[in-house]
């Protein structure tokens, strides 16, 4: 399989438990589609939480190295982060870095996601206190 940027032939490695396959000219790397899963997992595992990957697509010059059909690129989850993608669903390609770029926004994702629920689960104790007879009586009494 050969890259869709430079056309080098790409090498297997590991890159962070994952068998990914990657170009030693332009530092690309091709990913199968359950591998950029396995990639956000490394930081965010909630699969049900992370929305939409592909988003607004538009075409790109790449083929994808394993059908030769022009792939294309899209707005990853909703973010300015653009992946090139197989719509055979073969893979996504990743330019140098752009990996790292995943793995952070999914770390901002969890942030999110941790603040959000830590957010709501302290409205829910606020509610139940509001709820209290003695707080009303207060309330009452204030009024009085």
């Amino acid at each position: 399989m050969n890259c869709p940027k430079c056309d080098k032939e790409l090498n297997e490695k590991m890159y962070r438990g994952i068998q990914v396959d990657s170009c030693s000219t332009c530092e690309g790397m091709w990913l199968d589609c359950e591998e950029l899963d396995e990639l956000e997992d490394k930081v965010f595992d909630k699969d049900e939480l992370k929305g939409t990957t592909i988003f607004r697509t538009f075409p790109t010059d790449l083929k994808c190295p394993r059908c030769g059909k022009q792939m294309k690129k899209f707005n990853y989850r909703y973010y300015d982060l653009e992946l090139d993608y197989c719509e055979g669903q073969h893979g996504f390609w990743l330019d140098k870095g752009e990996e790292k770029r995943v793995l952070e926004l999914m770390q901002e994702e969890a942030k999110k996601m941790a603040r959000k629920f830590n957010l709501e689960e302290n409205w829910v104790k606020t509610l139940r206190r509001l709820k209290t007879k003695d707080f009303f009586s207060k309330l009452k009494d204030l009024f009085r």
